[in-house]
């Protein structure tokens, strides 16, 4: 029900009390935005508890820099943005990774969309996918992840990471082309 709240509309009248200082309105905000902030970081960093720090470290960001809010872009957009930095950040400073299941990050197929062999074949793929995955750089993997599991247009990969729509389509046309490269053979029933 709070999902439908926000696709429907940004909540302007909080956004504008939170400018001025008011805290139980910038809570209202991440209650309502704090699923999508903690899935866009577990996309991007790949770790649970990293992405729980992540999350928690761009609202303290957010609520800082609330003043300064302009509202030229959405608040959802300007707190995606937040993320996508502040992940970087934790990233460098703590410069290791572990994998977490694939599966956090794409849907189970539906029953109605695929059949039970497909799922299943689906399913197994995962880990190799999420290995593929990260074996990509993380500027490249963020562009795949926005483009391919969020559905993002260049333009707003572009604004989110700041850059060009063309570094954009680039990195994620070398994206694709190195997961296909690193998945080659998987299909035909290699390991």
């Amino acid at each position: 029900m709070e999902r439908e709240r926000v696709e429907r509309g940004e909540p302007q009248e909080l956004v504008e009390r939170a400018k001025l200082g008011d805290r139980d309105a910038f809570g209202e905000l991440v209650a309502l935005y704090q699923h999508e902030v903690f899935t866009l970081a577990v996309r991007l960093v790949r770790d649970t508890d990293l992405a729980g720090d992540v999350a928690q470290d761009a609202f303290i960001r957010a609520w800082r820099a609330m003043p300064k809010f302009r509202g030229d872009a959405k608040f959802s957009t300007w707190m995606h943005r937040i993320t996508v930095n502040t992940a970087w950040t934790h990233r460098a400073r703590r410069n290791r990774v572990r994998l977490d299941p694939l599966d956090a990050m794409v849907p189970e197929p539906h029953a109605t969309t695929l059949d039970p062999v497909r799922a299943g074949e689906a399913a197994s793929a995962l880990p190799k996918i999420e290995e593929a995955l990260m074996q990509l750089t993380d500027s490249i993997r963020a562009v795949v992840v926005l483009k391919d599991v969020y559905g993002w247009t260049h333009a707003e990969i572009a604004d989110h990471l700041d850059i060009s729509v063309t570094a954009g389509k680039v990195r994620l046309h070398r994206g694709r082309k190195e997961l296909r490269h690193l998945l080659d053979g998987y299909q035909d029933g290699a390991p």
